[in-house]
Protein backbone atom coordinates (compact mmCIF):
# COMPACT_ATOMS: atom_id res chain seq x y z
CA UNK A 1 0.00 0.00 0.00
CA UNK A 2 1.17 3.65 -0.98
CA UNK A 3 2.28 6.00 1.79
CA UNK A 4 0.16 8.90 2.00
CA UNK A 5 2.66 11.33 1.03
CA UNK A 6 3.40 9.06 -2.24
CA UNK A 7 -0.47 9.33 -3.02
CA UNK A 8 -0.28 13.60 -2.59
CA UNK A 9 2.93 13.07 -4.93
CA UNK A 10 0.71 11.29 -7.20
CA UNK A 11 -1.90 13.87 -7.14
CA UNK A 12 0.37 16.14 -7.48
CA UNK A 13 2.37 15.17 -10.69
CA UNK A 14 -1.61 15.19 -13.27
CA UNK A 15 -3.97 18.57 -12.92
CA UNK A 16 -6.61 16.31 -14.86
CA UNK A 17 -9.73 15.74 -12.53
CA UNK A 18 -10.64 12.46 -13.65
CA UNK A 19 -7.00 11.59 -12.81
CA UNK A 20 -7.14 12.86 -9.33
CA UNK A 21 -10.35 10.91 -9.21
CA UNK A 22 -8.67 7.82 -10.58
CA UNK A 23 -5.98 8.01 -8.16
CA UNK A 24 -8.54 8.73 -5.27
CA UNK A 25 -10.45 5.70 -6.52
CA UNK A 26 -7.79 3.61 -6.27
CA UNK A 27 -6.80 4.57 -2.78
CA UNK A 28 -10.59 3.65 -1.76
CA UNK A 29 -9.90 0.12 -3.36
CA UNK A 30 -7.05 -0.58 -1.00
CA UNK A 31 -8.85 0.40 2.20
CA UNK A 32 -5.85 3.37 2.69
CA UNK A 33 -7.06 4.10 6.07
CA UNK A 34 -4.09 6.39 7.09
CA UNK A 35 -4.40 8.95 3.84
CA UNK A 36 -8.34 9.04 4.51
CA UNK A 37 -7.62 9.79 7.83
CA UNK A 38 -5.37 12.62 6.81
CA UNK A 39 -7.21 14.36 4.16
CA UNK A 40 -10.07 14.25 6.88
CA UNK A 41 -7.83 16.09 9.36
CA UNK A 42 -6.68 18.70 6.69
CA UNK A 43 -10.76 19.13 4.55
CA UNK A 44 -12.75 19.18 6.93
CA UNK A 45 -13.17 22.52 8.40
CA UNK A 46 -14.21 21.58 11.39
CA UNK A 47 -10.77 20.46 12.40
CA UNK A 48 -8.32 23.06 13.56
CA UNK A 49 -5.11 23.03 15.17
CA UNK A 50 -4.96 26.63 16.19
CA UNK A 51 -1.15 26.87 14.45
CA UNK A 52 -0.75 29.12 11.73
CA UNK A 53 3.02 28.80 10.99
CA UNK A 54 4.56 25.07 10.50
CA UNK A 55 8.10 25.03 8.86
CA UNK A 56 9.13 23.02 6.01
CA UNK A 57 11.67 20.50 6.31
CA UNK A 58 15.17 19.93 4.80
CA UNK A 59 16.99 16.80 5.34
CA UNK A 60 15.73 13.19 6.67
CA UNK A 61 15.01 11.94 10.64
CA UNK A 62 14.55 8.40 11.69
CA UNK A 63 10.68 8.59 10.36
CA UNK A 64 7.47 10.02 12.37
CA UNK A 65 5.34 7.09 13.25
CA UNK A 66 1.77 7.95 12.86
CA UNK A 67 0.20 7.37 16.03
CA UNK A 68 2.83 9.60 17.63
CA UNK A 69 1.59 12.36 14.88
CA UNK A 70 -2.23 11.97 15.68
CA UNK A 71 -1.83 12.08 19.62
CA UNK A 72 -0.22 15.71 18.96
CA UNK A 73 -2.73 16.97 16.18
CA UNK A 74 -5.77 15.33 18.74
CA UNK A 75 -3.73 17.24 21.65
CA UNK A 76 -3.71 20.53 19.49
CA UNK A 77 -7.13 19.80 18.15
CA UNK A 78 -8.38 20.12 21.89
CA UNK A 79 -6.78 22.94 22.30
CA UNK A 80 -4.71 21.29 25.20
CA UNK A 81 -1.70 22.53 23.39
CA UNK A 82 -1.00 25.76 22.81
CA UNK A 83 1.16 29.12 22.15
CA UNK A 84 4.94 27.84 23.06
CA UNK A 85 4.15 24.85 24.20
CA UNK A 86 2.44 23.98 20.52
CA UNK A 87 5.39 24.87 18.62
CA UNK A 88 7.86 23.03 20.79
CA UNK A 89 5.60 19.74 20.13
CA UNK A 90 5.63 20.15 16.64
CA UNK A 91 9.20 20.92 16.36
CA UNK A 92 9.81 17.07 17.84
CA UNK A 93 7.70 15.47 15.45
CA UNK A 94 9.61 17.28 12.35
CA UNK A 95 12.78 16.39 13.86
CA UNK A 96 11.63 12.72 13.99
CA UNK A 97 10.10 12.91 10.39
CA UNK A 98 11.97 12.45 6.73
CA UNK A 99 11.53 15.31 4.61
CA UNK A 100 9.07 13.63 2.35
CA UNK A 101 6.82 12.59 4.80
CA UNK A 102 6.70 16.11 6.76
CA UNK A 103 6.49 18.45 3.73
CA UNK A 104 3.81 16.64 1.95
CA UNK A 105 2.02 14.85 4.06
CA UNK A 106 2.22 15.87 8.28
CA UNK A 107 2.76 19.89 7.83
CA UNK A 108 -0.30 19.85 5.24
CA UNK A 109 -1.97 18.23 7.56
CA UNK A 110 -1.51 21.28 10.53
CA UNK A 111 -1.91 23.89 8.07
CA UNK A 112 -5.28 22.18 6.69
CA UNK A 113 -4.06 22.54 3.02
CA UNK A 114 -2.78 19.74 0.85
CA UNK A 115 -2.16 21.45 -1.74
CA UNK A 116 -2.69 18.90 -4.38
CA UNK A 117 -6.00 20.20 -5.93
CA UNK A 118 -8.15 17.74 -4.34
CA UNK A 119 -10.67 19.13 -2.16
CA UNK A 120 -13.65 17.32 0.45
CA UNK A 121 -15.97 17.57 -2.64
CA UNK A 122 -13.80 15.57 -4.76
CA UNK A 123 -13.40 12.96 -2.03
CA UNK A 124 -17.03 12.21 -1.25
CA UNK A 125 -17.94 12.10 -5.24
CA UNK A 126 -15.67 8.96 -5.17
CA UNK A 127 -15.99 7.71 -2.08
CA UNK A 128 -20.01 7.89 -2.48
CA UNK A 129 -21.72 4.63 -1.11
CA UNK A 130 -18.23 2.72 -1.00
CA UNK A 131 -16.97 3.05 2.22
CA UNK A 132 -18.78 5.73 4.57
CA UNK A 133 -16.13 6.65 6.29
CA UNK A 134 -14.11 8.03 4.68
CA UNK A 135 -16.81 10.74 3.62
CA UNK A 136 -15.42 13.94 4.72
CA UNK A 137 -18.22 16.49 6.18
CA UNK A 138 -19.02 19.07 4.42
CA UNK A 139 -18.89 22.59 6.35
CA UNK A 140 -22.77 23.82 6.61
CA UNK A 141 -24.49 26.49 8.52
CA UNK A 142 -27.91 27.04 8.92
CA UNK A 143 -29.81 29.00 5.56
CA UNK A 144 -33.03 30.20 5.10
CA UNK A 145 -35.55 30.04 2.41
CA UNK A 146 -37.13 32.26 0.50
CA UNK A 147 -40.45 33.48 2.36
CA UNK A 148 -42.10 34.54 -1.17
CA UNK A 149 -42.17 30.94 -2.00
CA UNK A 150 -43.85 30.09 1.42
CA UNK A 151 -46.41 32.76 1.95
CA UNK A 152 -48.69 29.40 4.15
CA UNK A 153 -45.92 29.68 6.26
CA UNK A 154 -45.50 33.24 7.24
CA UNK A 155 -48.08 32.72 10.05
CA UNK A 156 -48.69 32.64 13.67
CA UNK A 157 -45.95 33.39 16.09
CA UNK A 158 -42.52 34.61 14.58
CA UNK A 159 -39.28 35.93 14.94
CA UNK A 160 -38.59 39.22 12.86
CA UNK A 161 -35.37 40.52 12.29
CA UNK A 162 -33.60 42.86 9.51
CA UNK A 163 -31.68 41.03 7.42
CA UNK A 164 -28.07 42.91 7.08
CA UNK A 165 -26.54 43.17 3.67
CA UNK A 166 -22.80 42.07 4.88
CA UNK A 167 -20.87 38.71 4.47
CA UNK A 168 -21.84 35.75 7.13
CA UNK A 169 -19.31 34.66 9.51
CA UNK A 170 -19.45 31.51 11.66
CA UNK A 171 -17.25 32.02 14.81
CA UNK A 172 -15.92 29.00 16.95
CA UNK A 173 -14.87 30.03 20.44
CA UNK A 174 -13.21 28.16 22.46
CA UNK A 175 -12.62 28.46 26.67
CA UNK A 176 -9.32 28.95 26.24
CA UNK A 177 -9.60 32.35 24.25
CA UNK A 178 -9.08 31.07 20.36
CA UNK A 179 -11.83 31.92 18.25
CA UNK A 180 -11.29 30.98 14.59
CA UNK A 181 -13.89 32.64 12.21
CA UNK A 182 -15.30 31.20 8.86
CA UNK A 183 -17.40 31.93 5.71
CA UNK A 184 -20.52 30.58 5.27
CA UNK A 185 -18.76 27.54 2.98
CA UNK A 186 -15.77 27.08 5.53
CA UNK A 187 -13.39 29.16 4.39
CA UNK A 188 -11.56 30.52 7.42
CA UNK A 189 -11.47 33.81 7.56
CA UNK A 190 -8.25 36.21 9.14
CA UNK A 191 -8.75 39.75 8.33
CA UNK A 192 -11.28 40.67 11.29
CA UNK A 193 -8.80 40.36 13.75
CA UNK A 194 -10.21 43.00 15.94
CA UNK A 195 -13.58 40.71 16.36
CA UNK A 196 -11.39 38.12 17.33
CA UNK A 197 -9.85 39.76 19.93
CA UNK A 198 -12.70 41.35 21.14
CA UNK A 199 -14.47 37.77 21.51
CA UNK A 200 -11.16 36.27 22.92
CA UNK A 201 -11.12 38.18 25.96
CA UNK A 202 -14.99 37.27 26.95
CA UNK A 203 -14.45 33.20 25.96
CA UNK A 204 -13.71 32.05 29.36
CA UNK A 205 -17.20 32.76 30.18
CA UNK A 206 -18.00 29.80 28.01
CA UNK A 207 -17.25 26.13 29.75
CA UNK A 208 -16.91 24.60 26.08
CA UNK A 209 -16.40 25.28 22.67
CA UNK A 210 -19.23 27.61 20.61
CA UNK A 211 -20.40 28.98 17.68
CA UNK A 212 -21.36 32.25 17.20
CA UNK A 213 -23.49 33.00 13.72
CA UNK A 214 -23.76 36.33 12.52
CA UNK A 215 -22.93 38.50 9.94
CA UNK A 216 -20.05 41.29 9.34
CA UNK A 217 -21.08 44.65 7.85
CA UNK A 218 -18.61 47.25 7.07
CA UNK A 219 -19.19 50.92 5.91
CA UNK A 220 -20.56 49.48 2.55
CA UNK A 221 -20.76 45.94 1.39
CA UNK A 222 -18.12 46.93 -1.61
CA UNK A 223 -15.45 47.85 0.51
CA UNK A 224 -16.25 44.86 2.92
CA UNK A 225 -15.70 42.66 -0.13
CA UNK A 226 -12.40 44.10 -1.00
CA UNK A 227 -11.15 42.64 2.35
CA UNK A 228 -12.97 39.50 2.69
CA UNK A 229 -9.79 37.45 1.51
CA UNK A 230 -7.27 40.53 1.32
CA UNK A 231 -3.76 39.11 1.70
CA UNK A 232 -2.07 42.50 2.54
CA UNK A 233 -3.06 45.86 3.37
CA UNK A 234 -6.50 44.98 5.22
CA UNK A 235 -8.28 47.87 6.41
CA UNK A 236 -11.21 46.34 7.73
CA UNK A 237 -11.00 48.36 11.22
CA UNK A 238 -14.60 49.34 11.23
CA UNK A 239 -16.34 46.01 10.15
CA UNK A 240 -18.47 44.43 13.00
CA UNK A 241 -20.02 41.62 13.92
CA UNK A 242 -23.80 41.34 14.12
CA UNK A 243 -24.88 38.13 16.28
CA UNK A 244 -28.04 35.97 15.73
CA UNK A 245 -27.63 32.68 17.18
CA UNK A 246 -25.45 30.22 19.25
CA UNK A 247 -24.90 27.10 19.99
CA UNK A 248 -22.47 24.44 21.47
CA UNK A 249 -19.62 23.21 18.61
CA UNK A 250 -20.67 19.68 19.58
CA UNK A 251 -24.76 20.59 18.55
CA UNK A 252 -23.24 22.27 15.38
CA UNK A 253 -20.91 19.78 14.18
CA UNK A 254 -23.54 16.79 14.77
CA UNK A 255 -25.86 19.16 12.34
CA UNK A 256 -28.79 19.92 15.26
CA UNK A 257 -29.40 22.24 18.50
CA UNK A 258 -30.81 21.17 21.54
CA UNK A 259 -32.18 24.62 22.31
CA UNK A 260 -35.05 26.65 20.84
CA UNK A 261 -34.82 29.52 18.71
CA UNK A 262 -36.06 31.75 21.17
CA UNK A 263 -33.57 30.14 23.97
CA UNK A 264 -30.63 30.62 21.56
CA UNK A 265 -31.35 34.30 21.45
CA UNK A 266 -31.83 34.63 25.10
CA UNK A 267 -28.62 32.91 25.83
CA UNK A 268 -26.72 34.98 23.41
CA UNK A 269 -27.70 38.42 25.11
CA UNK A 270 -27.31 36.74 28.64
CA UNK A 271 -23.72 36.37 27.33
CA UNK A 272 -23.57 39.44 25.06
CA UNK A 273 -25.22 42.34 27.20
CA UNK A 274 -22.92 42.42 30.36
CA UNK A 275 -19.54 43.14 28.05
CA UNK A 276 -21.44 45.03 25.13
CA UNK A 277 -19.27 47.70 26.38
CA UNK A 278 -15.98 45.68 25.95
CA UNK A 279 -16.78 44.66 22.28
CA UNK A 280 -17.23 47.70 19.97
CA UNK A 281 -17.64 45.72 17.24
CA UNK A 282 -19.39 43.00 18.30
CA UNK A 283 -22.83 43.17 18.61
CA UNK A 284 -26.34 41.70 18.49
CA UNK A 285 -29.34 41.69 15.78
CA UNK A 286 -32.73 43.25 17.78
CA UNK A 287 -35.63 41.13 16.59
CA UNK A 288 -39.61 41.62 17.47
CA UNK A 289 -41.97 38.59 18.59
CA UNK A 290 -45.03 39.01 16.42
CA UNK A 291 -48.04 37.20 15.95
CA UNK A 292 -49.59 37.39 12.11
CA UNK A 293 -52.50 35.78 13.31
CA UNK A 294 -53.34 39.23 14.83
CA UNK A 295 -53.96 42.22 13.69
CA UNK A 296 -51.88 43.83 15.69
CA UNK A 297 -48.94 41.59 14.81
CA UNK A 298 -49.67 42.36 10.99
CA UNK A 299 -49.38 45.96 11.78
CA UNK A 300 -46.14 45.22 13.97
CA UNK A 301 -44.48 43.60 10.95
CA UNK A 302 -45.12 45.95 8.37
CA UNK A 303 -43.70 48.66 10.45
CA UNK A 304 -40.71 46.39 10.47
CA UNK A 305 -40.98 46.15 7.09
CA UNK A 306 -41.13 49.78 6.76
CA UNK A 307 -38.21 50.61 8.66
CA UNK A 308 -36.19 47.98 6.80
CA UNK A 309 -36.56 50.08 3.80
CA UNK A 310 -36.24 53.31 4.85
CA UNK A 311 -33.28 51.83 6.82
CA UNK A 312 -31.79 50.43 3.69
CA UNK A 313 -31.67 47.05 4.76
CA UNK A 314 -31.46 43.60 2.51
CA UNK A 315 -34.41 42.33 3.82
CA UNK A 316 -36.38 40.70 7.03
CA UNK A 317 -35.93 37.74 8.47
CA UNK A 318 -39.18 35.27 9.73
CA UNK A 319 -38.07 32.62 12.09
CA UNK A 320 -40.00 30.04 14.17
CA UNK A 321 -39.16 30.43 17.28
CA UNK A 322 -39.80 26.87 18.26
CA UNK A 323 -37.45 25.69 15.93
CA UNK A 324 -33.92 23.98 16.54
CA UNK A 325 -31.09 25.33 14.69
CA UNK A 326 -30.13 22.80 11.26
CA UNK A 327 -26.92 23.12 9.31
CA UNK A 328 -28.88 23.13 6.05
CA UNK A 329 -31.44 24.87 4.50
CA UNK A 330 -34.33 25.43 7.11
CA UNK A 331 -38.06 26.63 6.34
CA UNK A 332 -37.70 27.59 10.13
CA UNK A 333 -35.88 30.73 8.85
CA UNK A 334 -37.54 32.56 5.82
CA UNK A 335 -36.03 35.78 4.07
CA UNK A 336 -38.17 38.01 2.83
CA UNK A 337 -36.98 41.16 0.69
CA UNK A 338 -38.97 44.65 2.04
CA UNK A 339 -41.45 45.74 -0.35
CA UNK A 340 -44.10 48.62 -0.40
CA UNK A 341 -47.73 48.71 -1.63
CA UNK A 342 -48.79 51.69 -3.70
CA UNK A 343 -52.14 52.07 -5.31
CA UNK A 344 -51.85 54.15 -8.95
CA UNK A 345 -54.13 54.70 -11.45
CA UNK A 346 -54.37 52.77 -14.79
CA UNK A 347 -53.04 55.88 -17.80
CA UNK A 348 -52.37 53.52 -20.50
CA UNK A 349 -51.36 50.16 -22.03
CA UNK A 350 -48.58 48.68 -23.80
CA UNK A 351 -48.72 45.52 -26.04
CA UNK A 352 -46.67 42.94 -25.26
CA UNK A 353 -43.56 41.26 -26.95
CA UNK A 354 -42.64 37.38 -27.44
CA UNK A 355 -45.50 35.20 -25.75
CA UNK A 356 -47.41 38.38 -24.87
CA UNK A 357 -47.39 40.05 -28.63
CA UNK A 358 -51.36 40.66 -29.52
CA UNK A 359 -52.29 40.79 -25.81
CA UNK A 360 -51.74 43.23 -22.44
CA UNK A 361 -47.78 43.60 -22.15
CA UNK A 362 -47.52 46.17 -19.00
CA UNK A 363 -50.17 48.76 -17.58
CA UNK A 364 -48.74 52.28 -17.66
CA UNK A 365 -49.53 53.44 -13.93
CA UNK A 366 -49.61 57.10 -12.35
CA UNK A 367 -50.11 58.65 -9.22
CA UNK A 368 -48.52 59.79 -5.63
CA UNK A 369 -47.28 58.05 -2.59
CA UNK A 370 -45.73 59.52 0.26
CA UNK A 371 -45.41 63.45 -1.12
CA UNK A 372 -43.27 61.15 -4.53
CA UNK A 373 -45.27 61.09 -7.93
CA UNK A 374 -44.77 57.70 -9.25
CA UNK A 375 -44.95 56.84 -12.73
CA UNK A 376 -44.09 53.48 -13.87
CA UNK A 377 -45.00 50.47 -16.12
CA UNK A 378 -46.49 46.91 -14.44
CA UNK A 379 -46.14 44.04 -16.51
CA UNK A 380 -45.04 41.30 -13.55
CA UNK A 381 -48.30 39.55 -11.95
CA UNK A 382 -50.61 39.38 -15.07
CA UNK A 383 -52.38 36.37 -15.86
CA UNK A 384 -52.77 35.23 -19.51
CA UNK A 385 -56.57 36.09 -18.85
CA UNK A 386 -56.30 39.45 -17.67
CA UNK A 387 -54.11 40.15 -20.13
CA UNK A 388 -56.40 39.07 -22.91
CA UNK A 389 -59.08 40.59 -21.49
CA UNK A 390 -57.57 44.35 -21.28
CA UNK A 391 -56.29 43.61 -24.40
CA UNK A 392 -59.66 43.29 -25.82
CA UNK A 393 -61.13 46.22 -23.94
CA UNK A 394 -58.70 48.38 -22.98
CA UNK A 395 -60.55 51.61 -22.63
CA UNK A 396 -62.00 49.98 -19.79
CA UNK A 397 -59.21 49.45 -17.66
CA UNK A 398 -58.05 53.55 -17.86
CA UNK A 399 -58.79 55.31 -14.80
CA UNK A 400 -59.00 51.80 -12.72
CA UNK A 401 -56.86 51.68 -9.45
CA UNK A 402 -54.49 48.66 -9.23
CA UNK A 403 -52.82 48.00 -5.96
CA UNK A 404 -49.17 47.11 -7.11
CA UNK A 405 -46.39 45.53 -4.69
CA UNK A 406 -42.87 46.96 -5.33
CA UNK A 407 -39.23 46.45 -3.89
CA UNK A 408 -38.48 50.37 -3.40
CA UNK A 409 -39.23 53.74 -5.00
CA UNK A 410 -36.26 54.55 -7.57
CA UNK A 411 -35.44 58.20 -9.46
CA UNK A 412 -37.40 57.96 -12.42
CA UNK A 413 -34.13 58.40 -15.07
CA UNK A 414 -36.05 61.04 -17.11
CA UNK A 415 -37.00 63.14 -14.89
CA UNK A 416 -35.92 64.24 -11.17
CA UNK A 417 -39.28 64.97 -9.81
CA UNK A 418 -40.81 61.58 -10.76
CA UNK A 419 -40.22 58.41 -9.35
CA UNK A 420 -40.55 55.14 -10.74
CA UNK A 421 -40.67 51.39 -8.69
CA UNK A 422 -37.90 48.69 -8.73
CA UNK A 423 -39.51 45.47 -9.79
CA UNK A 424 -43.06 46.58 -9.53
CA UNK A 425 -45.62 43.52 -9.29
CA UNK A 426 -49.50 43.52 -10.22
CA UNK A 427 -51.35 42.43 -6.57
CA UNK A 428 -55.08 43.43 -7.68
CA UNK A 429 -57.62 46.07 -8.99
CA UNK A 430 -59.13 48.20 -6.09
CA UNK A 431 -62.57 48.94 -6.00
CA UNK A 432 -65.33 48.97 -8.46
CA UNK A 433 -65.95 51.52 -10.03
CA UNK A 434 -63.00 54.32 -11.46
CA UNK A 435 -60.91 55.93 -9.25
CA UNK A 436 -62.55 54.31 -6.07
CA UNK A 437 -60.30 52.59 -3.12
CA UNK A 438 -61.80 50.54 -0.63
Amino acid sequence: MRKPWEVIADLEADNSRLAKEAIVQREVTAGNDEFFRGARAALDAMITFGVKQVPEKSGDGKGLRAEKFWDCAQRLANRELTGNAAQVSINLLRQDATEAEWNSWYRRILIKDLRCGVSEKTINSVVGKQNAKYIIPVFSCQLAHDGANHESKVTGKKIVEVKLDGVRVVAIVYPDGTVNLYSRNGKELGNFPHIQKQISKHAIFFNEPMVLDGEVMSASFQDLMKQVHRKSDVQSEDAVLHLFDILPLREFQAGRSTNTQIQRIGELLAWHRPIADHMPNVTVVGHVSVDLDTEAGRAEFNRINAEAIDGGYEGIMIKEPEAVYETKRSHAWLKRKPFIEVSLTVVGVEEGTGKNAGRLGALICEGEDGGKKIRTNVGSGLTDDIRSDIWSDQESVLGQVVEIRADATTRNQDSEEVYSLRFPRFIRFRGFAKGEKI
